[in-house]
């Protein structure tokens, strides 16, 4: 199916849906004017195509325009401050794992805390992370031993200090004697990929959906998937068939708004984001794009976060990571 087709489908299956959020009761004099959505990651990331394949049934299902702005830079934490300060009430943010559950424990004095002043809308998606290299890299086991070999003298990219590319690759190090790459932090996952691609970092785990063009392409090696075989990337192994055990780990994007949006607003995301998210369109062209569509409740995002917070806590304080 084409996008134009595709996009005819979306539009056809929401005009089934909307009637139904309607009879839900929700209230119908919020929004009054566009909605914004910001992104704190630059046009192509994987939170940006996330945002953008949302951005237009949510439209449809609001009623108003909704906008996505990207204000990228320090791993998405400008945007999210921007959203958690936001009294516009018409302002939401679609933030990653790191903004939610790891900014605050790295940094104390972070502008915003995340337990505080946000609201939690929804978890959007889920995928899990491969561990990918440049083209001309061995796979499997043998580029394992290789980086094991190298040290300190490779180098692993992420979208910056706390992002689950971040805390991903230095859990891995926990669990591979010997593993050492050094970080170089990015403003977003596709210059992680062109230095990955021009061979200026030697490994990076990335979402599959940014990966798997440059893979397809010849340009990149896929190493493996974290946790076990996914029906997003059928074709890549687990990482555990190289060698590498109880490596399970994801990205996600989540939709947020700030502490103080109003209950009208919160109510009418509430009834309409989760069954949006599930429709068979969107879910079908987020995982086109790499991503398994969750849309849960306020409170299943709440119960992620609080979850995972805790085990990358320990992460942090296992591996001695500091912002500086």
């Amino acid at each position: 199916m084409n996008r134009r087709n595709a996009n005819l489908a979306m539009l056809a299956t929401l005009a089934g849906f909307l009637p139904s959020v309607h009879a839900q009761g929700t209230p119908a004099q919020w929004p009054t004017r566009p909605v914004r959505i910001l992104v704190g990651f630059p046009a192509g990331s994987t939170p940006d195509i996330a945002a953008r394949t949302i951005a237009e049934p949510l439209s449809k299902a609001l009623g108003q325009p909704v906008i996505v702005e990207n204000r990228a830079g320090a791993s998405g934490n400008i945007s999210a401050d921007l959203v958690a300060k936001a009294t516009d009430d018409h302002t939401l943010g679609v933030v990653i794992n790191g903004n939610l559950t790891t900014a605050r424990i790295l940094n104390p004095k972070l502008s915003f805390d995340p337990a505080k002043d946000f609201t939690f809308l929804s978890l959007l998606a889920t995928a899990p992370l491969l561990l990918t290299a440049p083209a001309s890299a061995p796979g499997g086991a043998e580029f394992i031993a290789a980086a094991q070999k190298a040290g300190q003298k490779w180098s692993y990219g992420s979208v910056g200090i706390g992002s689950v590319g971040h805390l991903g690759m230095e859990l891995l190090k926990t669990k591979v004697k010997g593993l050492a790459p050094v970080h170089v932090p990015f403003k977003g996952n596709p210059e992680v990929i062109t230095s990955l691609v021009g061979g200026d970092i030697q490994v990076a785990l990335v979402p599959p959906g940014l990966a798997m063009p440059m893979v397809k392409a010849g340009k990149l090696r896929a190493i493996g998937v974290t946790g076990g075989r996914s029906s997003l990337v059928p074709e890549v192994p687990p990482l555990a068939d190289a060698g590498v055990r109880d490596f399970n780990l994801e990205v996600w994007t989540a939709l947020v708004g700030p502490a103080k949006i109003t209950k009208a607003a919160r109510d009418r995301l509430n009834a309409v984001v989760p069954d949006l998210v599930r429709i068979t369109a969107v879910r079908q062209q987020l995982y086109a794009q790499g991503w398994q569509a969750v849309g849960s409740s306020s409170d299943g995002l709440r119960s992620r976060v609080q979850e995972e917070a805790a085990a990358m806590q320990r992460v942090i304080a296992t591996q001695g990571i500091r912002l500086d």
